[in-house]
C-alpha cells in the first residue's frame, strides 16, 4: 500500500511524552524500528533501548537522556510507517520534536541528529541553575491576556509565552519568580487554570540564549540537505523547503516560543485532513482536538495504534 496522500501530516512528539517502554514493542516486531535505537545507541555510547524499555523513569526524565530517547522512538515509528508505504505531504514537531520533522524530512542524518538532541538537553540545563527558572501552564486565557500577565508580573525579569499550544492551553516560561507573579495574576484575570510546570528548566524564553548559542555552533558544523517534505517550523509556524532555513529554525527555536497553534492551522489552511502522531504519547492528538475536532488524529506508537491508523489510512483512500 503507498499513500502520500496530499492532506496527511506527520506530527512529532517533544518533551514530556516520554514513558518506560516506548518503541519497545515496535523494535521488537519491525526490523528497521530496532536498527533506528541500535543507531542511537551506537551514536550515544550507551544503550539508551535499554533505558527506553526498563527505565528507571527518573532517568528517562533526565533532558540530555529524554530527547535522544522520544526522537529515536518518534524515527523508529517514522521508519515502520515508511516500509508500510505511508508518505506524509508535511511534517511538524512540537520542539524536540521538529528534529524528528527532519529526520524524516531526509534534512538531516538521524545520528546526527541524536547526538545534537543530546547536547542541546545538557546545553539547556546547563544555561539556567536549577530552580531560578520555571514554566506554567495558563488554561482558557487567550495570547493578547497572557502576553499583557507576562508583561505585567515580569517586574524587571524575564517572563514570556514559550508555547502557544492552542486557544485553550498557552505555557509561559521565565524566572521562577516572575512566573510566580504571572500564574496569580492569571488567575485573578479569570483563567481557567494556572498551574507550575514539573520541567527542570525554562524552555523557550530568552533565559535560553546561553544554550541557543552553544546549539549553533553544533549544528553549523554539521550537513543539512533540503528536506523532501515541506516541514512546518516552530519559530514562525511558517513552511519551511530549504536545507539553510530548516537549520536556522532549529537554532532560533530554543529561546523562541513555539507557535503550534499556527502550525496546525496552517497546515490545516493547505488542506490537510488527517493527522498522524509519530512515536510516544497523545499529547498533539489532544491539542489537534483543542485546535480543529473535524480533523482526524491518528498516532503510532505500538503496534495496536500502527495496525488501527494502517486502517483507518486504507478507509480513507490509502
Amino acid at each position: 500500500m503507498t499513500n502520500s496522500s496530499s492532506n496527511i501530516a506527520f506530527l512529532f512528539p517533544g518533551q514530556g511524552s516520554q514513558a518506560v517502554g516506548m518503541g519497545k514493542e515496535l523494535a521488537e516486531k519491525y526490523p528497521v524500528a530496532r536498527q533506528t535505537f541500535e543507531e542511537a545507541d551506537r551514536a550515544l555510547g550507551y544503550k539508551l533501548f535499554q533505558l527506553c524499555c526498563e527505565g528507571p523513569e527518573e532517568q528517562l526524565r533526565l533532558t540530555e537522556i529524554t530527547q535522544p530517547a522520544i526522537l529515536t522512538a518518534s524515527v523508529a515509528a517514522f521508519r515502520v510507517l515508511a516500509e508500510k508505504g505511508i508518505k506524509p505531504a508535511f511534517v511538524a514537531g512540537h520542539s524536540l520534536g521538529e528534529y524528528s520533522a527532519n529526520v524524516a524530512a531526509g534534512t538531516l542524518n538521524f545520528e546526527d541528529a541524536v547526538r545534537t538532541v543530546r547536547n542541546r538537553g545538557r546545553y539547556m540545563q546547563e544555561a539556567v541553575p536549577v530552580g531560578v527558572g520555571a514554566m506554567a501552564a495558563i488554561l482558557g486565557m487567550g495570547l493578547d491576556q497572557v502576553t499583557a500577565v507576562c508583561r505585567d508580573a515580569a517586574n524587571g525579569e524575564v517572563c514570556e509565552p514559550a508555547n502557544i499550544n492552542s486557544a485553550e492551553q498557552i505555557v509561559i516560561s521565565g524566572h521562577s519568580t516572575a512566573v510566580e507573579r504571572a500564574t496569580k495574576l492569571a488567575d485573578e484575570r479569570g483563567a481557567k487554570r494556572a498551574k507550575i510546570l514539573p520541567v527542570s528548566a525554562p524552555f523557550h524564553c530568552s533565559l535560553m540564549k546561553p544554550a541557543q548559542d552553544r546549539l549553533a555552533s553544533d549544528l553549523n558544523g554539521l550537513t543539512f540537505q533540503n528536506p523532501t517534505v515541506p516541514i512546518v517550523c516552530n519559530i514562525d509556524g511558517a513552511v519551511v523547503r530549504d536545507a539553510n532555513s530548516s537549520k536556522d529554525a532549529l537554532i532560533r527555536q530554543v529561546t523562541g516560543s513555539v507557535k503550534w497553534e499556527q502550525s496546525m492551522r496552517l497546515l490545516i489552511a493547505q488542506g490537510v485532513q488527517t493527522f498522524v502522531e509519530v512515536g510516544p504519547g497523545k499529547v498533539l492528538s489532544g491539542l489537534m482536538r483543542q485546535i480543529d475536532r473535524s480533523k482526524t488524529c491518528l498516532s503510532v506508537g505500538d503496534e495496536a495504534s500502527l495496525s488501527k491508523t494502517l486502517e483507518q489510512l486504507v478507509a480513507v483512500g490509502g
